[in-house]
């Protein structure tokens, strides 16, 4: 089955927990928490997202590598210039799924447009 939803003038973590919701089957009646449904979701306009200035400034992304001095911090004007508005579309979706061996997978089922 697929679902297309357009992110126009939709604000960031609103469009996030749709899609995460869809992605894990939550608004389907046949839902169970150990199944992947098969849905594919496609994101079209990404790059029109809805996001302040303050926020691109203020949201950081942290990534761990596990050694000291390994955290490094990057803003969101600075992954949005560098991987366009879907990366942080994605950060956000990966986010709300759960943290357990079907994430990877219900990430498969995403697909982004710019």
């Amino acid at each position: 089955m697929e679902h297309t939803i357009d992110a126009q003038n939709k604000k960031l973590g609103r469009l996030a927990t749709e899609v995460a919701v869809i992605l894990m089957g939550k608004n389907r009646p046949d839902f169970v928490r150990n199944a992947i449904p098969d849905i594919k979701l496609k994101v079209l306009n990404a790059s029109k997202i809805s996001v302040t200035n303050k926020k691109m400034d203020q949201k950081v992304y942290k990534n761990y590598s596990g050694y000291p001095g390994g955290l490094k911090e990057r803003s969101m004007k600075k992954v949005v210039a560098d991987k366009g508005m879907r990366e942080t579309l994605r950060i956000a979706v990966r986010g709300m799924l759960p943290k357990n061996k079907l994430r990877d997978q219900m990430m498969k089922n995403l697909i982004i447009k710019e």
